[in-house]
Protein backbone atom coordinates (compact mmCIF):
# COMPACT_ATOMS: atom_id res chain seq x y z
CA UNK A 1 0.00 0.00 0.00
CA UNK A 2 1.29 3.64 -1.12
CA UNK A 3 1.62 6.26 1.50
CA UNK A 4 -1.19 8.28 0.01
CA UNK A 5 -3.34 4.98 -0.06
CA UNK A 6 -3.00 4.56 4.32
CA UNK A 7 -6.08 6.03 5.95
CA UNK A 8 -5.27 8.50 9.17
CA UNK A 9 -7.72 7.40 11.33
CA UNK A 10 -6.95 10.31 13.81
CA UNK A 11 -8.14 12.74 11.21
CA UNK A 12 -11.37 10.73 10.53
CA UNK A 13 -12.04 10.43 14.30
CA UNK A 14 -11.38 14.12 14.40
CA UNK A 15 -13.65 14.74 11.86
CA UNK A 16 -16.58 12.37 12.95
CA UNK A 17 -16.18 14.23 16.23
CA UNK A 18 -16.60 17.73 14.55
CA UNK A 19 -19.36 16.64 13.06
CA UNK A 20 -21.31 14.98 15.75
CA UNK A 21 -20.39 18.41 17.91
CA UNK A 22 -21.96 20.32 15.20
CA UNK A 23 -25.12 18.36 15.16
CA UNK A 24 -25.28 18.64 18.33
CA UNK A 25 -25.08 22.23 18.93
CA UNK A 26 -27.76 22.41 15.50
CA UNK A 27 -30.23 20.45 17.83
CA UNK A 28 -30.06 22.18 21.22
CA UNK A 29 -29.96 25.40 19.54
CA UNK A 30 -33.15 24.59 17.70
CA UNK A 31 -35.18 23.17 20.62
CA UNK A 32 -34.44 26.53 22.59
CA UNK A 33 -35.94 28.24 19.65
CA UNK A 34 -38.64 26.29 19.71
CA UNK A 35 -38.92 26.59 23.81
CA UNK A 36 -38.47 30.41 23.28
CA UNK A 37 -40.84 30.71 21.34
CA UNK A 38 -43.74 28.89 23.02
CA UNK A 39 -42.90 30.69 25.79
CA UNK A 40 -43.72 34.12 23.53
CA UNK A 41 -40.78 35.65 24.99
CA UNK A 42 -41.73 40.06 24.57
CA UNK A 43 -38.24 40.62 22.94
CA UNK A 44 -35.57 39.70 20.18
CA UNK A 45 -32.58 39.74 23.31
CA UNK A 46 -34.55 37.62 25.50
CA UNK A 47 -35.03 35.19 22.39
CA UNK A 48 -31.33 35.02 21.69
CA UNK A 49 -29.92 34.95 25.05
CA UNK A 50 -32.07 31.65 25.55
CA UNK A 51 -30.65 30.01 22.46
CA UNK A 52 -27.65 31.04 23.10
CA UNK A 53 -27.22 29.69 26.44
CA UNK A 54 -28.61 26.56 25.53
CA UNK A 55 -25.64 24.55 26.39
CA UNK A 56 -25.84 25.46 29.79
CA UNK A 57 -26.92 22.66 32.57
CA UNK A 58 -28.88 23.74 35.92
CA UNK A 59 -26.77 23.17 39.25
CA UNK A 60 -27.36 20.28 40.92
CA UNK A 61 -27.64 19.92 44.69
CA UNK A 62 -23.74 18.81 45.13
CA UNK A 63 -22.87 22.24 43.58
CA UNK A 64 -21.66 24.77 46.10
CA UNK A 65 -22.55 28.38 45.44
CA UNK A 66 -19.54 30.39 46.13
CA UNK A 67 -17.12 27.49 46.25
CA UNK A 68 -13.78 27.02 45.03
CA UNK A 69 -14.15 26.54 40.88
CA UNK A 70 -12.35 24.40 38.92
CA UNK A 71 -13.66 24.18 35.77
CA UNK A 72 -15.02 27.60 34.17
CA UNK A 73 -19.45 27.43 33.91
CA UNK A 74 -19.56 28.50 30.74
CA UNK A 75 -16.71 27.41 28.40
CA UNK A 76 -18.39 28.39 25.72
CA UNK A 77 -17.86 32.64 26.69
CA UNK A 78 -13.95 31.94 28.05
CA UNK A 79 -11.00 33.34 26.02
CA UNK A 80 -8.82 30.48 24.98
CA UNK A 81 -8.86 27.31 23.82
CA UNK A 82 -10.85 24.33 25.83
CA UNK A 83 -9.66 20.91 25.43
CA UNK A 84 -12.98 20.11 23.14
CA UNK A 85 -12.20 23.00 21.09
CA UNK A 86 -8.31 21.08 20.35
CA UNK A 87 -9.90 17.74 20.04
CA UNK A 88 -12.21 18.39 17.57
CA UNK A 89 -10.27 20.75 15.65
CA UNK A 90 -9.53 19.87 12.02
CA UNK A 91 -6.36 21.42 10.23
CA UNK A 92 -6.99 24.70 8.05
CA UNK A 93 -5.54 23.18 5.04
CA UNK A 94 -7.69 20.21 4.40
CA UNK A 95 -9.88 21.16 2.04
CA UNK A 96 -13.64 21.30 2.59
CA UNK A 97 -16.23 19.12 0.56
CA UNK A 98 -19.29 20.76 -0.31
CA UNK A 99 -21.90 19.83 2.71
CA UNK A 100 -24.40 16.88 2.71
CA UNK A 101 -26.49 18.13 5.48
CA UNK A 102 -27.37 21.44 7.65
CA UNK A 103 -25.11 20.41 10.17
CA UNK A 104 -22.07 19.81 8.40
CA UNK A 105 -23.07 23.76 6.64
CA UNK A 106 -23.29 25.47 9.52
CA UNK A 107 -19.81 23.39 10.85
CA UNK A 108 -18.09 24.71 8.02
CA UNK A 109 -19.39 28.42 8.04
CA UNK A 110 -18.13 28.84 11.19
CA UNK A 111 -14.93 27.03 11.30
CA UNK A 112 -13.42 27.78 7.34
CA UNK A 113 -15.31 29.99 6.51
CA UNK A 114 -14.38 33.22 8.18
CA UNK A 115 -14.29 36.23 5.78
CA UNK A 116 -16.93 38.27 4.08
CA UNK A 117 -15.51 36.80 0.66
CA UNK A 118 -14.94 33.33 1.20
CA UNK A 119 -18.74 32.96 3.10
CA UNK A 120 -20.10 34.60 -0.33
CA UNK A 121 -17.86 32.57 -3.14
CA UNK A 122 -19.25 29.07 -0.92
CA UNK A 123 -23.00 30.60 -1.64
CA UNK A 124 -21.90 30.84 -5.29
CA UNK A 125 -20.28 27.57 -5.35
CA UNK A 126 -23.15 25.95 -3.81
CA UNK A 127 -25.76 28.07 -5.32
CA UNK A 128 -29.80 28.01 -4.78
CA UNK A 129 -30.95 23.96 -5.58
CA UNK A 130 -28.19 22.99 -3.10
CA UNK A 131 -28.85 25.52 -0.18
CA UNK A 132 -32.45 24.60 -0.39
CA UNK A 133 -32.19 21.38 -0.25
CA UNK A 134 -29.81 21.72 2.78
CA UNK A 135 -32.55 24.02 4.73
CA UNK A 136 -35.38 22.30 3.27
CA UNK A 137 -36.58 21.33 7.31
CA UNK A 138 -35.07 24.42 8.47
CA UNK A 139 -32.46 27.32 8.95
CA UNK A 140 -30.09 26.97 11.99
CA UNK A 141 -31.57 30.17 14.81
CA UNK A 142 -29.05 33.22 13.33
CA UNK A 143 -27.64 31.69 10.23
CA UNK A 144 -30.32 33.46 7.99
CA UNK A 145 -29.10 37.03 8.56
CA UNK A 146 -25.27 35.70 8.15
CA UNK A 147 -26.13 34.53 4.73
CA UNK A 148 -27.73 37.83 4.13
CA UNK A 149 -25.37 39.89 5.30
CA UNK A 150 -23.15 37.76 3.09
CA UNK A 151 -24.47 38.53 0.12
CA UNK A 152 -25.13 41.96 0.64
CA UNK A 153 -21.46 42.98 1.32
CA UNK A 154 -20.52 41.30 -1.66
CA UNK A 155 -22.82 41.18 -4.81
CA UNK A 156 -21.52 41.91 -7.61
CA UNK A 157 -23.78 42.45 -11.23
CA UNK A 158 -22.49 39.91 -12.93
CA UNK A 159 -23.89 37.36 -10.22
CA UNK A 160 -27.05 39.18 -10.04
CA UNK A 161 -29.36 35.93 -10.97
CA UNK A 162 -27.48 33.55 -9.05
CA UNK A 163 -27.91 35.84 -6.11
CA UNK A 164 -31.84 36.12 -6.91
CA UNK A 165 -31.96 32.45 -7.08
CA UNK A 166 -30.24 31.89 -3.57
CA UNK A 167 -32.64 34.30 -2.70
CA UNK A 168 -35.60 32.10 -3.58
CA UNK A 169 -34.32 28.97 -2.42
CA UNK A 170 -33.66 30.34 1.30
CA UNK A 171 -37.28 31.39 0.92
CA UNK A 172 -38.60 28.45 -0.24
CA UNK A 173 -37.41 27.19 3.46
CA UNK A 174 -39.57 25.93 6.30
CA UNK A 175 -40.17 28.72 9.39
CA UNK A 176 -38.59 31.09 6.84
CA UNK A 177 -40.87 33.80 7.80
CA UNK A 178 -40.14 33.04 11.76
CA UNK A 179 -36.41 33.56 10.61
CA UNK A 180 -36.80 36.40 9.08
CA UNK A 181 -38.80 37.99 11.65
CA UNK A 182 -35.96 37.11 14.09
CA UNK A 183 -33.44 38.77 12.55
CA UNK A 184 -31.47 41.75 14.13
CA UNK A 185 -32.14 45.44 13.02
CA UNK A 186 -28.29 45.58 11.29
CA UNK A 187 -29.47 42.50 9.41
CA UNK A 188 -32.43 43.99 8.41
CA UNK A 189 -30.80 46.72 7.27
CA UNK A 190 -28.31 44.45 5.35
CA UNK A 191 -31.42 42.67 3.90
CA UNK A 192 -32.34 45.94 2.54
CA UNK A 193 -29.37 46.91 1.19
CA UNK A 194 -29.16 43.86 -0.74
CA UNK A 195 -32.34 44.18 -2.71
CA UNK A 196 -31.46 47.97 -3.34
CA UNK A 197 -28.36 46.65 -4.99
CA UNK A 198 -30.60 43.98 -7.23
CA UNK A 199 -32.34 46.97 -8.16
CA UNK A 200 -29.86 49.41 -8.98
CA UNK A 201 -28.13 46.24 -11.09
CA UNK A 202 -31.05 45.66 -13.22
CA UNK A 203 -29.69 47.68 -15.55
CA UNK A 204 -30.81 46.53 -19.47
CA UNK A 205 -28.61 44.54 -21.09
CA UNK A 206 -27.65 45.52 -25.30
CA UNK A 207 -29.83 42.90 -27.33
CA UNK A 208 -30.32 42.92 -30.84
CA UNK A 209 -32.77 44.58 -32.58
CA UNK A 210 -34.43 41.35 -33.51
CA UNK A 211 -34.14 40.22 -30.46
CA UNK A 212 -37.04 41.36 -27.12
CA UNK A 213 -35.73 40.78 -23.79
CA UNK A 214 -39.02 38.40 -23.75
CA UNK A 215 -36.12 36.08 -25.81
CA UNK A 216 -32.97 37.26 -24.35
CA UNK A 217 -31.91 34.09 -22.28
CA UNK A 218 -32.32 34.71 -18.86
CA UNK A 219 -33.60 38.46 -19.81
CA UNK A 220 -34.28 40.94 -17.46
CA UNK A 221 -37.70 40.92 -17.23
CA UNK A 222 -37.71 37.75 -16.02
CA UNK A 223 -35.25 38.32 -13.61
CA UNK A 224 -37.48 41.52 -12.01
CA UNK A 225 -39.95 39.37 -12.08
CA UNK A 226 -38.18 37.00 -9.46
CA UNK A 227 -37.12 40.63 -7.79
CA UNK A 228 -40.78 41.78 -7.23
CA UNK A 229 -41.44 38.62 -5.42
CA UNK A 230 -38.39 37.98 -3.26
CA UNK A 231 -39.29 41.91 -2.44
CA UNK A 232 -42.66 40.34 -1.10
CA UNK A 233 -41.70 37.34 0.59
CA UNK A 234 -38.60 38.99 2.33
CA UNK A 235 -40.97 42.23 3.38
CA UNK A 236 -38.58 44.63 2.07
CA UNK A 237 -41.10 48.65 1.13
Amino acid sequence: MERDDIIDFKVLEKELQAALSADEKYQRENAAKFRAVEQRVASYEEFRGIVLASHLKPLERKDKIGGKRTVPWNCHTTQGRTTQDETTEISQEKTCLPPNTSAEFYRDWRRYLRSGPERYQALLQLGGPKLGHLFQMDIGFGLLGELLVALADHVRPADRLEVLEILRSLASTKRFALNLSLMSRTERDSCRGLFQKLKAMGIPRPVKEEQGLEEWPGGLQEEDRLLQELLRLYQVD
